[in-house]
């Protein structure tokens, strides 16, 4: 029977509770106020070099290179709130223009406890797609947002929550 004091259970988080906060410094505080249903694209990988010993074919050697991060795609209900678009309007008129996102994701229930916070820096908006139109389904018009970032961190919460 194992023994249940040297066991940690940890339960894993779940993918339907989070938000999106997204900051563009001079244009807009709170973009879409985190009203999004679908994120995807928190990703990050890192070039391995190999490199091979000369007289020995049994080894190789792997070297750490260059950090590559993924596109964010998030999707939303369509709504009479325009920031994403007034967003990538303002990227045209000012293209050093970067935002800063934070994707947070929280506890199933109503207290909403926060159990992960990434960070996402230098965001700048690489696809917006209106939501495809056709009178016959009474589907909800869902628009889509893809932002390119330059780093990805996960924030460390205190009290042992991530």
């Amino acid at each position: 029977m194992a023994n249940t004091q040297d066991e940690t259970v940890i339960a894993p988080f779940t993918a339907f509770a989070f938000a999106v906060e997204i900051e563009i410094p001079d244009v807009i505080t709170k973009a879409c106020s985190a009203a999004f249903s679908e994120c995807d694209g928190l990703e990050m990988t890192m070039d391995v070099k190999t490199i091979r010993e000369g007289g020995n074919n049994g080894r190789q050697l792997r070297l750490t290179g260059a950090l590559n991060f993924g596109q964010l795609t998030l999707k939303r209900g369509m709504t009479a709130s325009f920031d994403l678009w007034d967003w990538f309007e303002e990227v045209q008129r000012r293209p050093r223009l970067r935002a800063n996102a934070e994707v947070i994701v929280f506890a199933p229930g109503p207290a909403q406890k926060e159990r992960a916070r990434f960070i996402l820096s230098r965001c700048l908006p690489v696809k917006l797609k209106a939501p495809p139109l056709n009178a016959k389904d009474g589907m909800v018009a869902i628009e889509e947002l893809q932002i390119a970032y330059e780093s990805l961190t996960r924030k460390r919460l205190s009290g042992g929550g991530a």
